[in-house]
């Protein structure tokens, strides 16, 4: 990790009125080089970067970013919650079989529809489109 980005996490994490701590500059390094991880994944990376840190102190500090816009969890249906350092509103393709996750720009046109007829009473935010299918490599070993 360059010494650039270290200074990128802390000037992000003051912006939003957090505590620089060493346990949430690790999680988001290891948010931003583990794309889609799940928070074991972001745990071991972390253990391995600071050596003995709680499950606990990562959760918190993923919950905290995530909240404060730093990082967005996705949770999709049968999967554990995964983290990315992509905040934008976009949407997900994920292999049924492999589990692989990928971004993908939000979709246009007529549907899926992003714009409900009746909000009842919602500020919308964002539109959470995950499109399920199986990926090229799964395909391949499949035929």
């Amino acid at each position: 990790m360059s010494h650039r980005k270290h200074q990128d996490y802390t000037a992000s994490l003051k912006a939003s009125g957090l505590q620089v701590t060493a346990q949430r500059l690790a999680v988001l390094r290891s948010v931003q080089t583990q794309h889609h991880a799940t928070a074991d994944e972001i745990c071991e990376q972390v253990r391995s970067e600071l050596g003995t840190v709680s499950r606990q102190a990562v959760y918190d500090a993923l919950n905290t970013l995530s909240e404060n816009g730093l990082i967005r969890r996705i949770e999709p249906a049968g999967s554990p919650s995964r983290y990315e350092s992509r905040t934008d509103n976009h949407h997900h393709l994920i292999c049924r079989q492999c589990g692989k996750v990928l971004d993908v720009d939000c979709a246009h046109g007529e549907a899926p529809c992003m714009d409900p007829p009746d909000t009842h009473g919602f500020q919308i935010q964002e539109a959470e489109v995950i499109y399920w299918g199986i990926c090229p490599d799964c395909q391949s070993h499949h035929q």
